[in-house]
């Protein structure tokens, strides 16, 4: 049973290179995660070929600088990155084929159709950067975090696993933090003020982030802990 969600943004800016072309028909189906369509969840270990000790999502990875870092620094860790904008995805196939990295998988689509698919208590991290605020009032039910995908976050995530989130927009901020402590599955866990001013050492910088620090609230990073389940 197929999940699709309508989906709101642009999946391209420009047309793909002959050579994106190329990454996206011949090497992107070497590393892709095609959900199954009655509904079966995903053997990730399978999918990965190897054993990997956890699993880490991120949705919408933009071009994939963070992902790539995070691949590279945590190589016995498999990662899956959700991202239906093609020109990120052919970016990101450029730089994992040019660096022969081995333990990034990807889903070339909304990510409302992997999640479904993902086993329940499978994921131990998901990275939410980001993500379009859609800051009229009339677009904010566009917005990726909201109730039901807190709700799939917290079927596939085990007990502990960290959910990461972050924006540069101030109502968003209020909002992710709104739903995240008023959500029964996780607790944020900022003791200070600090804990959401800062980027945490293990959270590279991107070309985004950077462009986006002038002026205004600035980045917010919010950490939340699946709390276990009774």
């Amino acid at each position: 049973m197929q999940h699709k969600k309508r989906f709101y943004g642009r999946r391209l800016i420009r047309s793909l290179r002959q050579k994106e072309k190329i990454l996206m028909e011949t090497f992107l189906p070497e590393i892709e995660l095609v959900p199954s369509p009655d509904g079966t969840f995903l053997d990730l270990s399978a999918h990965f070929g190897e054993s990997k000790k956890e699993f880490w999502l991120e949705v919408g990875f933009g071009k994939g600088e963070h992902l790539l870092w995070q691949a590279q620094n945590n190589k016995e860790i498999g990662f899956i990155g959700a991202e239906p904008f093609q020109n990120g995805v052919a970016s990101i196939l450029s730089k994992i084929k040019e660096k022969n990295i081995s333990n990034i998988r990807i889903f070339p689509d909304v990510v409302s159709q992997i999640l479904h698919s993902l086993p329940s208590q499978s994921i131990n991290r998901i990275f939410v950067l980001f993500p379009d605020p859609w800051p009229k009032s009339r677009h904010q039910k566009r917005r990726l975090i909201n109730i039901e995908t807190l709700d799939l976050f917290a079927r596939i995530m085990i007990d502990s696993a960290e959910l990461r989130l972050a924006t540069d927009d101030s109502e968003y901020a209020s909002w992710m933090l709104r739903l995240g402590l008023s959500h029964a599955s996780f607790e944020w866990t900022a003791r200070r003020p600090d804990d959401w001013r800062i980027r945490p050492d293990d959270w590279p910088v991107t070309r985004y982030e950077e462009k986006n620090r002038s002026g205004g609230l600035g980045p917010v990073y919010l950490r939340f802990v699946r709390l276990p389940r009774n």
